[in-house]
């Protein structure tokens, strides 16, 4: 019997969280945004994108929507990858 690969379980489980936020332009965006790019991330990325799947969904809404400026302690490289990321969009 095989142990699981623990960062690929936690990727699996990440993006579950990802997909399911709760808003539906926050699953296009996070869930979209995990699928395009969880399977590249180190165990140090992992933890910064969960940080981010932290942060409320109405709050995420607001950043991206630049309603509400991002606050200091918030800012990353994540969760602007996050917030800057365009899903593709069919035909």
């Amino acid at each position: 019997m095989s142990l699981a690969d623990p960062l690929e379980t936690r990727r699996k489980r990440l993006l579950w969280r990802a997909s399911r936020r709760g808003i539906k332009e926050m699953d296009i965006i996070v869930g979209g945004f995990a699928v395009a790019r969880l399977a590249g991330m180190d165990a140090t990325e992992l933890d910064a994108f969960e940080r981010i799947l932290d942060i409320p969904d109405q709050d995420l809404l607001s950043y991206a929507t630049l309603q509400v400026e991002i606050p200091v302690p918030l800012r990353s490289p994540m969760l602007e990858a996050v917030l800057a990321f365009r899903p593709a969009v069919s035909p």
